[in-house]
């Protein structure tokens, strides 16, 4: 077909399978050369076409951002060039709490905002405790935005107007009922995509972007059990905790594991009532790993 490439938008990837939105808006399924990886939804691309309604990726493009996670194996790539992550959390099944702070942390060391989405508001005893135990990160200056997927999501709005946003949740905190609502047509779009690969039983699977208007995309990722932070360093996941950044450097020893040490700051902090306790026992299990190797 050529060697001429075309711009594209990563829309959806499903493994090693992609599909890419052109220019001029036609979605085209792409693979990589081999087994060439690496991409994620959101991306900018470089495409070559191999056939009329086909093409390979030749390149991506830089990103201004990119949020995933990992472990010791390996990396799971989730959204790239977003501006926001917006953490869909709900009192009803109970929320993990570790893994909201380990999503909060990537979203610091990602350098990207956070909003974070109280649904299922209609349950109105189980979400008043819920917003209390919310209350610990609005006081950190993220947003809580409170809402019920199946009633009204006009408070969302206003946070994603001119933003490149990734939903990301733990399972059965509605996720799908929000992008139902604020994409009525997104049943549409994922057969879409289904019929353009061919596979209908990947699309709950893996992420995918919407156009909300011309200034805002919004991309839904699969539920997540677990957060991974390999890819983050000892010193990045100190500074991800916004509370902790007056105190760090101000410990008696420069390689300070904020544990047991004689004169740690972060400790005294968490003594004095200017740390919350409950995110410190949250930061110290999320620390641990790096006791051991340097950050």
């Amino acid at each position: 077909m050529g060697n001429e490439l075309l711009s594209g938008l990563l829309v959806a990837s499903f493994g090693r399978q992609y599909l890419v939105e052109t220019a001029d808006g036609r979605l085209l399924p792409c693979v990589t050369h081999g087994k060439k990886g690496g991409a994620a939804c959101g991306d900018r691309l470089k495409i070559r076409l191999t056939s009329a309604d086909q093409g390979v990726i030749e390149a991506i493009e830089p990103r201004r951002s990119l949020f995933y996670r990992a472990n010791e194996f390996r990396e799971k790539l989730i959204a790239a060039n977003v501006t926001q992550v917006v953490l869909v959390v709900a009192a009803v099944p109970t929320f993990y709490e570790e893994l909201l702070n380990r999503c909060l942390v990537a979203t610091e060391v990602a350098g990207v905002k956070a909003v974070i989405v109280l649904n299922k508001a209609d349950l109105a005893e189980e979400t008043a405790r819920a917003r209390e135990t919310l209350q610990l990160y609005a006081d950190l200056g993220y947003p809580v935005v409170q809402l019920s997927a199946l009633g009204d999501v006009a408070p969302l709005r206003p946070y994603l107007a001119g933003e490149t946003s990734v939903l990301v949740g733990q399972s059965g905190m509605g996720k799908t009922s929000l992008v139902n609502a604020l994409l009525p047509d997104a049943g549409a779009r994922t057969a879409d995509i289904s019929a353009k690969l061919d596979s209908g039983r990947h699309t709950t699977t893996h992420a995918r972007l919407y156009h909300l208007d011309a200034d805002s995309d919004l991309i839904d990722s699969p539920g997540l059990q677990e957060f991974g932070l390999g890819h983050a360093s000892r010193g990045e996941i100190e500074h991800a905790f916004p509370e902790f950044r007056p105190f760090l450097g101000q410990c008696k020893f420069n390689d300070c594991r904020h544990a047991r040490e004689p004169g740690c700051a972060i400790l005294q902090a968490v003594a004095d009532g200017r740390i919350s306790r409950r995110r410190y026992d949250i930061f110290d299990k999320i620390f641990q790993p790096h006791r051991v190797a340097r950050g």
